[in-house]
């Protein structure tokens, strides 16, 4: 998959849990009225549309990311298709948020132990990161698009 490939996916998306929202946006009565059983359903579909608009929020960075210097300067970050080898081969891997869109992409978070070490890194690199507390671990980083 190219990081090109993966803008397309985030894009789609996108667009989806933007639908997703207008549906509900829809669904959801302007003026709060009715009987308990309403006034809950109401306060259920805002909650759902907050999570949507965080979901949204998070692709939508992802998406401007991919478009970044970083990924184009062969650098690891945020939208990076970074190939990694714990030991036993390399594997593919997305640096984005966990609702990147793309199921069967493995993904690493930015803000998680190894997406910290691998932010900025340049294939080559070996990095040495902490997985846990008082664990150690290493990875070697083969390929950035």
């Amino acid at each position: 998959m190219t990081i090109q490939d993966h803008g397309a996916r985030l894009a789609a998306h996108l667009a989806e849990l933007r639908g997703e929202r207008a549906q509900i946006l829809a669904d959801i009565p302007n003026v709060m009225a009715g009987d308990e059983a309403d006034r809950a359903t109401n306060v259920d579909g805002y909650a759902h549309l907050a999570s949507l608009d965080d979901r949204i929020a998070a692709v939508e960075a992802d998406l401007a990311a991919t478009t970044t210097s970083a990924v184009k300067s062969g650098k690891v970050g945020v939208g990076s298709l970074v190939g990694l080898d714990f030991g036993d081969g390399p594997e593919q891997f997305l640096v984005a948020s966990a609702n990147h869109g793309d199921p069967e992409l493995p993904v690493v978070t930015p803000g998680s132990p190894l997406g910290r070490a691998l932010i900025g890194a340049e294939a080559g690199a070996r990095l040495t990161y902490q997985p846990g507390p008082g664990r150690r671990a290493e990875v070697t980083v083969t390929e950035v698009s």
